[in-house]
């Protein structure tokens, strides 16, 4: 797809001169199993009336207490659902299955990155969360209260999140590849009371020190009162006496019973938080109620699930999509989730694969940064498995280009099976942008808002752009599993969402509507990068470049990365005292990942003289052709350019 520029009564669009044409249409198996059928009716309905709609959806679920009223505003922007309504997603998650034949179900599937397996049924799970509810009690852990976890994907996480939710505490889980440093300011943010990590991690067969570093960041936490160790070597490592417990220590002795704390539909579960146009990262805050709403009815209509599943995303707990469809979606939904360690090519290219046919996957969810990588290593290492228990596929994190959908439909499922390429974010909780699967598809759309959602493309004085023409995504109507706002900070979450396009929910991405009404997200309109799928904020990478002592101002970029969807390059203007040279340059990578972790890392490092801050667009016109995407204030000129990049490499 090829676009260009030009404005039109004092605004921008982007004209799209090609589309992807071709239809996939789902397959007579996959229209009758799917559990919607009559998607336009329902489509319909839901348009009238999204209240309603999502009122029989929250149905669907166990409260203690039903609501008294489906919606309210009590404050501009800020958005109540299933008011008076009592619930804990916890109950939906683990406690109605018990008694069931879904408590001798398999609700984990864990394999190691050395590939150690282990399986915890629903009835397992649940004996492990209240013991482990029981000991976050016993340190003094209170409906509330927010607790820290830093964990590679293991059961322990999924333990951990699952007991701060049956007593009422709000987890905070952050990613294990953030700094010491990162994973330290999100702490603060949140005055976290505990720290949950382990000892060790493992990745590719490399050995990750957990611990260290953990203890690098709670130094000086004044919120942080205790840290609680999951131990996975056996070592002679010494921890701090008075702060750190063992994990299996913890546990140990601790009543299996739990009772599960009866919550309001508005108390926060969490506070997830991910990068802004800011070096402060945003503290997201979710409920229990709109949240498990969301994401239940999301999961059930676009993943098609049935009892027998064995699902599988790729992602982290560690982000939103492990949240929602990792962890609390598929056991409310009751079916098996499989959760991996490793990476998808240790210790070969097949390591997926293998993953998939060893656990007969039937659903598997995954980003297209590793369907891109995997592509380079040929068809050949996805030939050699036996894939037929696949049913359904489906993309996240990032826009899918055109080739590599092409390539995950034809390759792994032979033609045979769709592809649910979601878009969705982690202030929205739940899918919005999806297919169903009885949907007809266009290789890199989104196609339409999900029912209950509704969508546009505008301009920024809010009017509707015309199909073919680009402009902001935004969202025109409030849904359940939406952002509560900004943790501590009301005023961020106003201004970020809600008043440079007064009325409606700006998302910060680009998108435009073809001809038949899909949807095709365009990248990012602020300065959040996504690199190999983790959301990386401009802001971030320029603050730790600035923290080394050479580097008086930086500016950093994105630009089109054939795998990794985008890379940043830094512009660096030195001190005076210091001169360009490699060795500096890889003294500011090294900065970078002290501040922020191996997830930051930034390709390109060069020295200028100054940083444009007002020739915005004879500076973006420097940049054409060369796949740049501008930063922030206006350092590197007109945002829209990257998009005109990116087109061009997806079409």
């Amino acid at each position: 797809m090829l676009k260009k520029l030009f404005q039109r009564k004092n605004r921008e669009t982007t004209v799209v001169l090609m589309n992807e044409s071709k239809l996939y249409k789902p397959s007579a198996a996959t229209l009758k199993n799917a559990t919607v059928l009559n998607t336009e009716a329902v489509y319909k309905d839901a348009l009238k009336n999204p209240v309603k709609y999502w009122e029989e959806a929250a149905r669907e679920l166990e409260w203690y207490l039903p609501w008294k009223k489906a919606f309210s505003e009590p404050k501009k922007h800020f958005f109540n659902w299933f008011v008076g309504g009592k619930c804990n997603i916890v109950h939906n998650a683990l406690d109605r299955h018990m008694g069931t034949p879904t408590e001798k179900k398999t609700a984990i599937i864990w394999e190691s990155d050395h590939g150690k397996r282990r399986k915890l049924t629903y009835k397992e799970l649940k004996s492990a969360v209240c013991k482990m509810a029981n000991g976050l009690k016993s340190l003094g852990i209170k409906k509330g209260d927010r607790v820290a976890i830093y964990m590679q994907n293991t059961p322990e996480i999924a333990i951990s999140m699952l007991a701060c939710a049956k007593i009422g505490a709000m987890h905070s889980v952050v990613y294990a590849g953030f700094s010491a440093h990162a994973l330290r300011d999100r702490i603060d943010d949140a005055k976290a009371k505990i720290l949950i990590t382990s000892d060790v991690g493992y990745r590719s067969g490399k050995h990750i020190d957990m611990y260290s570093l953990c203890n690098e960041a709670v130094k000086g936490a004044k919120s942080i009162k205790h840290m609680v160790v999951v131990k996975r070597e056996e070592s002679t490592r010494k921890k701090n006496a008075k702060r750190d417990v063992w994990y299996h220590e913890l546990v140990e002795g601790q009543s299996e019973i739990c009772k599960t704390t009866v919550m309001d539909s508005e108390d926060p579960l969490f506070v997830l938080y991910t990068s802004g146009t800011t070096s402060k990262p945003k503290g997201i805050i979710h409920v229990h109620g709109g949240y498990m709403v969301g994401i239940n009815r999301t999961f059930h209509w676009v993943m098609d699930v049935k009892p027998n599943d064995v699902y599988w995303c790729s992602a982290d707990p560690g982000w939103i999509t492990g949240h929602s469809y990792i962890i609390y979606a598929p056991l409310m939904a009751g079916i098996t989730t499989v959760m991996f360690e490793g990476a998808p090519n240790y210790p070969k290219p097949d390591r997926l694969w293998k993953v998939i046919e060893k656990n007969k996957v039937s659903i598997f969810y995954t980003a297209p940064t590793l369907i891109r990588s995997l592509m380079r290593f040929g068809d050949e290492w996805v030939e050699k498995h036996d894939l037929s228990s696949l049913r359904l596929l489906g993309s996240v994190g990032e826009p899918i280009n055109p080739e590599a959908w092409r390539w995950y439909h034809k390759v792994v499922v032979k033609g045979k099976l769709p592809i649910m390429d979601t878009w969705w974010q982690t202030e929205t909780g739940s899918f919005m942008i999806a297919p169903l699967p009885a949907t007809t598809l266009k290789a890199g759309s989104a196609t339409r808002p999900l029912p209950g959602i509704i969508a546009d493309v505008v301009d920024k004085r809010g009017k509707s752009v015309r199909r073919g023409e680009g402009g902001y995504l935004v969202i025109k109507n409030p849904w359940p599993s939406m952002l509560r706002g900004v943790f501590n900070n009301p005023e961020r979450y106003l201004k970020t969402y809600w008043k440079e396009i007064p009325g409606y929910y700006l998302t910060g991405d680009l998108a435009h509507k073809d001809k038949d009404g899909y949807f095709w997200i365009q990248g990012r309109s602020d300065d959040v990068l996504s690199i190999a799928g983790h959301r990386i904020g401009t802001a971030e990478i320029e603050s730790a470049l600035v923290s080394h002592p050479a580097a008086a101002e930086a500016a950093v970029i994105g630009k089109p990365h054939p795998v990794k969807g985008e890379s940043a390059k830094a512009f660096v203007i030195l001190k005076q005292g210091y001169e360009p040279s490699e060795k500096l340059v890889d003294a500011l990578k090294k900065q970078i990942r002290k501040e922020l972790g191996p997830i930051a890392v930034t390709d390109e490092v060069e020295f200028v003289d100054k940083l444009p801050k007002t020739q915005r667009k004879d500076y973006a016109a420097s940049f054409k052709g060369k796949g740049a995407r501008p930063g922030r204030r206006g350092y590197v000129g007109a945002r829209r350019l990257n998009h005109l990049q990116n087109t061009q490499l997806n079409g």
